[in-house]
């Protein structure tokens, strides 16, 4: 059974697996992160790799493309200045300067849509080079 969301405006499908992985790190904590393509043969956004709950931010950040374009959930757990463990989901909408025209095209009107659809997401993130995304940078966010 194949459940697609459309976006109107860039008439993007969302793939059911990519919905139910989200939820996976959201609710289950199953995955540290998952990144997600727009496969433009589909025209919808897909599950492009997953990094265990142990992986690293380093690891994560490692793992996006440096000439394309992607989608990407990262739960960051933190400890508060009230020494309180706590967990926040970031959205990042990667478009480095040396992806495709079309590509950045592609993500950038078909982000609103897809972020919407993705409910729980504490803040949002756009970056074109890692300074961008800097892990002290989502800490600060956070706290």
């Amino acid at each position: 059974m194949s459940f697609q969301l459309k976006n109107a405006s860039s008439g993007m499908g969302v793939a059911e697996h990519t919905m139910s992985t989200f939820l996976e790190l959201k609710r289950k904590k199953m995955h540290r992160y998952v990144i997600f393509k727009i496969d433009e043969k589909k025209m919808e956004v897909v599950v492009d790799k997953t990094g265990d709950p142990g992986e690293s931010y380093v690891d994560f950040a490692a793992s996006l493309p440096e000439d394309d374009c992607r989608y990407a959930v990262y739960d960051l757990d933190f400890v508060t200045e009230e020494n309180c463990q706590k967990s926040k989901i970031f959205f990042i909408a990667w478009s480095p300067s040396d992806s495709r025209i079309r590509a950045k095209m592609l993500y950038a009107t078909s982000k609103g849509r897809f972020r919407h659809d993705l409910d729980g997401i504490h803040y949002e993130i756009q970056a074109t080079d890692p300074t961008e995304m800097d892990l002290d940078l989502l800490r600060g966010r956070a706290n």
